[in-house]
């Protein structure tokens, strides 16, 4: 059989990965430590998300994080990464308002991280950013279904596509496609209508709380190894239990230094 895992991933990659019918794993990555643990893992495409916001900045959601803030995880993910794809979220107001910010702020953030491609939310009416930005030779990762950075709008954190709603989801993402997108994040949407909208396009599409049919899938880091303080969501499957650990080890180690157990002989210099 073929080996089809590339040696370093490229967008090209992915689309020639879904052409074969294989799947491939994404998670995101803030930082050098996680980020060289997951490429050494064979994590496919590593996201710097605006999930840095909550996750890393103490932000009670994604909209606060800026594009320079964004830049130094950017950085340190890139940096890290000998094989997997880094892609960065454009942050919120960093792109919404044309194609000329959208452009601006993609060349920072490739310029100064190091990273491959650049990620936004939004669908047909973003054809205008996606292009200036695809022109100018970046690749872009299109965002549809629950968007994070329109949760006011959507009225929280509800399921997107469903009824009336799935043909608008299709046409957001053919446009987004011939707006010469790589790939396209679908999340929290019915699964049958994630897996007509991944038949239907050429580029590969990646699901979060979109079910088994997308291309690929991705989770956000802290959620799957089980860091997160939050109670996981029906699509998240926690697959370590690290907070748990974390915690234990920190309740250890305050209890040793307050009884004089570390350190020791063992852990200290002799004359």
């Amino acid at each position: 059989m073929t080996n089809l895992a590339p040696k370093k991933v490229r967008t090209s990659s992915l689309a020639e990965l879904k052409a074969a019918g294989k799947k491939f794993s994404c998670l995101t990555s803030y930082d050098s430590l996680t980020a060289g643990i997951f490429d050494e893992a064979g994590i496919d495409v590593l996201l710097v998300g605006d999930s840095a916001a909550d996750n890393a900045l103490g932000y009670s959601t994604t909209l606060p994080i800026t594009v320079d803030e964004i830049i130094p995880f950017a950085r340190a993910v890139a940096g890290a990464a000998k094989r997997s794809l880094v892609v960065v979220d454009l942050p919120f107001g960093s792109y919404e308002t044309g194609a000329d910010d959208a452009l601006r702020n993609s060349i920072q953030i490739i310029k100064q991280s190091g990273a491959a491609a650049v990620k936004l939310e939004g669908g047909a009416e973003r054809v205008p950013q996606i292009e200036a930005i695809v022109s100018a030779g970046i690749p872009v990762m299109g965002h549809l279904g629950f968007t994070p950075q329109s949760v006011h709008s959507l009225g929280g954190f509800k399921v997107q596509g469903r009824g009336e709603k799935a043909a608008q989801l299709m046409q957001d993402a053919l446009a987004l496609e011939k707006a010469g997108a790589f790939a396209i994040v679908l999340e929290l949407v019915p699964m049958d209508i994630a897996g007509e909208i991944s038949a239907a396009l050429t580029i590969p599409t990646i699901g979060i709380g979109a079910g088994p049919k997308t291309d690929g899938q991705i989770l956000v880091w802290t959620d799957f190894a089980g860091l997160s303080g939050h109670k996981p969501r029906k699509f998240v499957k926690q697959y370590a239990q690290m907070r748990k650990l974390l915690a234990e080890a920190a309740v250890s180690y305050k209890n040793e230094v307050e009884n004089s157990v570390f350190p020791d002989e063992a852990t200290s210099f002799a004359d």
